[in-house]
């Protein structure tokens, strides 16, 4: 059994390209495989590993500058959900592409996951899916509005065509892990929206917390793992990911005539040519012996 601890903190790293090596190093020493991402507005990312290997990197990370308060949330998973460890420098952790966006200024009320049925279900809250449609596809919350948005970055300018929709109402926003709602709810604070709440500790937290038969999630949560979704008590979802894209794909989805394991699925036939449809070909087959092997390639989800 393996401990996965999902993390992000807002901070002030000067240095952030300085970090990366250590926390790589200790990292592969205690047998901790996943990603992080750092950049001057702080770390993000998900880690996978035993026990006392998840307790050496948290207690690493939690010693860089401004992390001593670091919060994270743990699950588990049978099999390792991560091929290799990865620590990367990035502009932000979590790309939204506006300069101003603070959230170490201000963000949105946080509404613990216990209350957050009774904000929902008012009705003059509007309820915002800040996630990517591929992942809103599989799970949201009972009436949740989808932006329809194929990245972050995008939820800026959908917010600004669609700002006039929700005059007068109160904003509840909600994603993973809260992460994505630190900036989108500054965002709008800074777009002159006045109350504005969040999911603290994300979707993650919901289904951890409040049982299944209270709930009003649908679905599942897809995940950025080899899990790939996880439903109430934090169980693993019934989901698979195609190698070719990375997108959930069903148990059902597999019988599409579009579906070839490791090479294309319904969503991504379009987005490929036949050039790159025979590299996953080749790579899917570099997967296979390796499993025969008893090893695990770089390539494999």
């Amino acid at each position: 059994m393996f401990i996965v601890a999902a993390l992000y903190h807002f901070t002030r790293f000067p240095d952030p390209d300085a970090l990366r090596a250590p926390l790589r190093a200790l990292a592969e020493s205690v047998g901790v495989k996943g990603s992080l991402l750092i950049a001057r507005e702080g770390i993000n990312g998900t880690i996978a590993g035993p026990r006392a290997g998840i307790d050496a990197v948290l207690a690493h990370i939690r010693g860089l500058p401004g992390c001593a308060d670091l919060e994270w949330k743990e699950s588990d998973a049978a099999e390792m959900p991560f091929g290799r460890m990865k620590v990367r420098l990035k502009t932000e952790i979590v790309t939204m592409g506006v300069p101003d966006v603070d959230p170490k200024a201000r963000v949105g009320h946080y509404v613990e996951a216990t209350e957050w049925n009774a904000l929902i279900s008012a009705p003059d809250v509007v309820v915002i899916d800040t996630r990517n449609d591929y992942e809103i596809e599989i799970g949201t919350f009972e009436g949740a509005i989808d932006p329809q948005t194929k990245s972050f970055r995008e939820f800026p300018q959908w917010w600004r065509d669609n700002a006039h929709r929700f005059h007068n109402k109160r904003v509840a926003m909600f994603c993973t892990g809260g992460i994505r709602c630190e900036k989108s709810t500054n965002f709008l604070l800074s777009e002159g929206v006045e109350d504005v709440f969040h999911l603290k500790g994300g979707i993650l937290k919901y289904l951890e917390e409040v049982p299944e038969e209270d709930s009003l999630w649908h679905g599942d949560c897809f995940v950025f793992d080899g899990r790939v979704s996880l439903r109430h008590g934090l169980k693993k979802g019934n989901y698979d990911s195609c190698h070719a894209c990375r997108r959930p794909i069903s148990p059902a989805d597999k019988s599409h005539p579009d579906y070839e394991e490791g090479v294309s699925c319904h969503h991504c036939i379009g987005e490929y040519c036949e050039e790159d449809r025979a590299r996953f070909r080749e790579r899917e087959r570099q997967v296979r012996l390796a499993e025969k092997r008893g090893e695990r390639h770089l390539g494999a989800a």
